[in-house]
């Protein structure tokens, strides 16, 4: 009976030694879990600062477009009636007026910037 003894101590030592590496390899397996739910927590909070960020430059992106784009109206428009200008005899004060009060809605740096004073336009 000893040696049955003896067989089933060393088969309990086993099965010890057993349920022991199963252990530590679930402790690291928790800690490598821990450590990827961190990355993924921060990985989210990355995306929704860089959405935000997305978002403004988007609606920056809009406005200066859209500012482009009466730009464009507004010079092929004055180039237009610059060339009506040049071969009437209207004269080329009002058109000038108008384009520079089109400049200080957008920049009023603009007029003092090339030199241009109150005085100039009225």
């Amino acid at each position: 009976m000893t040696q049955q003894a003896a067989a089933l101590q060393t088969y309990n030592n086993e099965l010890v030694k057993c349920i022991e590496d199963l252990c530590s390899k679930r402790d690291e397996l928790n800690r490598q879990i821990k450590q990827e739910e961190e990355e993924k927590e921060r990985l989210q909070h990355d995306i929704s600062v860089l959405s935000e960020k997305l978002n403004r430059v988007n609606e920056s992106l809009a406005q200066r477009q859209a500012a482009r784009a009466t730009f464009n109206r507004t010079i092929k428009e004055t180039e237009a009636a610059y060339s009506k200008v040049c071969v009437s005899t209207v004269p080329q004060q009002p058109l000038l007026k108008y384009l520079l009060k089109f400049l200080d809605h957008f920049n009023p740096l603009i007029l003092l910037k090339h030199g241009i004073g109150e005085s100039f336009l009225f």
